[in-house]
C-alpha cells in the first residue's frame, strides 16, 4: 500500500555559524517540534549539530 501523501515534509538543517545546510526529509507523524541532528561541515572540517531552519521560497 501507498502511503498518504502529506506524511512526509522537506526541511532544511542549517547551521548558523557558517551557513551550510542540508535538504533532508522529516517525518510530520513522528517528529515534533525542530530536528536537530548532527552533520559533516565542510567549512569547519567536523561534525557538528545543525538545526531545522525555514526553506526559501
Amino acid at each position: 500500500m501507498a502511503s498518504k501523501k502529506g506524511s512526509k515534509e522537506i526541511i532544511r538543517l542549517m547551521n548558523k555559524e557558517t551557513g551550510t545546510y542540508y535538504t533532508v526529509k522529516k517525518n510530520t507523524k513522528t517528529a515534533t517540534g525542530k530536528v536537530k541532528r548532527r552533520k559533516y561541515d565542510p567549512k569547519l572540517r567536523k561534525h557538528v549539530e545543525m538545526t531545522e531552519s525555514k526553506m526559501p521560497h
